[in-house]
């Protein structure tokens, strides 16, 4: 994830890419996550009465006595979640973090002045929240008192916000896009008190996430692993000054593997596998997950032993999970409505509508409303979003020609109103996000015949080898001015294909790179089958979970680069309970060395 969120969104499947990382940072990554993941939990949760009705009392009351100020506010909003997590984390067979957190956060929102200039305008927009923790004990005065303070607190700093965004309008260049700031909606009431309790057996669970760790220390090519698991569930409260009532339950169980190795020139290689379910019981057995694992060290031992990858551009063909991850940075990031007004976005798609942007033979939606597809959990869905509006499908392109983008409550010019995409973790003020991304297409043939197109396509273009992009461990995307309007996606696990016929040969270190204009129409055919991605994406919004879901691509042409490479050797020692075993070559020159000295 990027420092600047605006300029480099996203997606991933465990923690950030990072050439140097020890178990103490995996931790801390871990716990970071645990505390910032806007997980809700109802297990010792208040109904919604007490929360909800003391909510909308101290709104009441606190709009009635902000009506006299000036500035005064025309929009306040308070949201709560109410969490309960649990979480484990195990290397080397061992537990290196079991815990359990309850906390309260309410979030208030305002805006000052009115819909058509406010102090969220612009590079003001952060002025529009402030954040802190609500009592657990559903005590209505002390609960009351929190929100007061948060709310006297956030109107001295958004009025004075306010004053600056004012003077800046005034003095700097007019705007190309002249919509209000915020959009006029009908309130919404949706009270959902349906009860989710998170019942976790934590020895039970303690005991699988240590066995299922304890795999990867089989193998001496595995130099770091972690296995985590964070299940939660809980409800989210709204109360606007519109007069919006929310609440909603939510519950998610999500089981990452990590391993990592490194190769004789210091490159580091990772596999990764996740698992989101709704709750614990969906996940994986524990003789599954300990397959996965063995299969996740012999990628491993065997991208150890690949070549390095050289730069290439040519013919490609991606799974479905490849392309998805394609589409979620490529073209997803750049739907996002609230990029089509910020003067300092690339806009690349802005005044395209109506259009073709993509093959005419594919189509593209997001849809928060779908919970499954093709027997697979969506970890973007919702019913409800951040802002209190209704999910709902959006066709962002069809037959190649683009017709929406995905909005929050920022409108933009042409389309006014939120389509329920107002997404955001908790502590950060929503903007238009992607949810369930998925892509269709007209131009499809079955796996045998996509294959027999790419090594066709191959031979057309005089190469020796096109580059099969078999699985991903995410993404990131620029989207500024101040930066190339560029991509870049990392592959796992990554084949050339010969096309005289040879044997696939699996490679390593190569990213995707490119720029979105191009590449998007460098597709030529697709399968026959959707492939899901599920993440979690970082943007100026925080961390949201999404999916993406594509069939297979070929593409014409896709350029790859040489991936990022670290000085470091293998480890000079022989794993523990290895010795003279130790099973690769180097590891066989290293333990001989050692041994040599004096």
């Amino acid at each position: 994830m990027g420092t600047t969120f605006q300029r480099r969104c996203g997606l991933r499947t465990a923690f950030p890419k990072s050439r140097k990382r020890s178990g103490t940072r995996i931790v801390l990554c871990l716990v970071l996550i645990l505390i910032c993941f806007p997980w809700r939990s109802v297990t010792a949760a208040p109904r919604a009465g007490v929360l909800l009705e003391t909510m909308q009392s101290e709104l009441r009351r606190a709009m009635a006595s902000l009506a006299k100020t000036d500035p005064a506010p025309y929009y306040v909003s308070y949201a709560v979640t109410d969490s309960d997590l649990a979480a484990i984390a195990a290397n080397n067979g061992a537990l290196i973090l079991s815990m359990r957190v309850r906390r309260r956060q309410a979030g208030v929102t305002m805006h000052v002045g009115a819909a058509a200039l406010d102090n969220t305008h612009g590079q003001s927009r952060a002025s529009g929240l402030l954040s802190a923790l609500l009592p657990l004990d559903n005590d209505r005065d002390a609960i009351a008192r929190v929100l007061w303070q948060l709310t006297s607190n956030e109107y001295e700093r958004a009025s004075s916000a306010f004053l600056r965004v004012k003077t800046n309008y005034e003095v700097q260049s007019p705007e190309e896009d002249k919509s209000p700031d915020f959009s006029r909606e009908t309130p919404q009431r949706h009270i959902d008190e349906t009860q989710l309790p998170l019942t976790f057996e934590q020895e039970a669970w303690e005991d699988r996430i240590r066995k299922v760790s304890a795999e990867f220390v089989k193998f001496p090519e595995v130099y770091t692993s972690v296995v985590t698991l964070q299940s939660g569930s809980g409800e989210s409260y709204l109360a606007t000054s519109e007069g919006t009532a929310i609440v909603q339950p939510s519950a998610i169980s999500r089981l990452v593997m990590q391993a990592e190795t490194r190769a004789d020139d210091g490159m580091v290689l990772l596999r990764v596998e996740s698992f989101e379910q709704p709750s614990l019981k969906n996940l994986p057995s524990e003789s599954d997950l300990v397959a996965k694992a063995d299969k996740m060290a012999a990628d491993l031992k065997a991208l150890r032993a690949a070549p390095a990858a050289e730069p290439y551009a040519g013919p490609a063909l991606l799974s479905g999970r490849a392309a998805a991850v394609f589409f979620h940075e490529v073209l997803g990031h750049r739907l996002e409505g609230h990029r089509q007004r910020d003067e300092r976005e690339g806009q690349t798609f802005t005044k395209k509508v109506g259009e073709l942007v993509l093959p005419s033979f594919l189509s593209v939606v997001d849809d928060p409303t779908i919970k499954e597809l093709s027997g697979v959990k969506l970890a973007g869905s919702y019913d409800y979003d951040d802002e209190g509006m209704p999910a709902e499908r959006v066709v962002a392109v069809q037959d190649g020609v683009l017709k929406n983008f995905l909005m929050s409550r920022i409108p933009i010019t042409g389309f006014a109103h939120s389509n329920g995409h107002g997404r955001a973790q908790e502590g950060f003020i929503p903007t238009g996000r992607q949810g369930n991304l998925i892509v269709t297409s007209t131009k499809t043939v079955t796996d045998g015949e996509l294959r027999r197109k790419f090594v066709e396509e191959i031979k057309s273009q005089g190469k020796p080898y096109g580059l099969y992009f078999e699985d991903i461990q995410g993404g990131f995307t620029l989207t500024s001015r101040a930066a190339p309007q560029a991509f870049e996606i990392i592959p796992v696990m990554v084949w050339r294909v010969y096309a005289d016929g040879r044997p696939d040969e699996l490679v390593r270190g190569t990213d995707i790179v490119g720029t979105p204009l191009l590449s998007l129409n460098k597709i030529i055919l697709t399968g026959d089958k959707l492939e899901t991605f599920n993440g979690i994406c970082g943007a100026e919004s925080g961390q949201v979970p999404v999916s993406a879901s594509a069939p297979a691509m070929l593409f014409s042409e896709i350029e790859v680069q040489k991936s990022a490479k670290g000085a470091e050797r293998p480890p000079i020692l022989p794993p523990p309970g290895f010795g003279d075993t130790w099973a690769d070559a180097a590891g066989k020159k290293t333990a001989e060395v050692v041994e040599a000295k004096p």
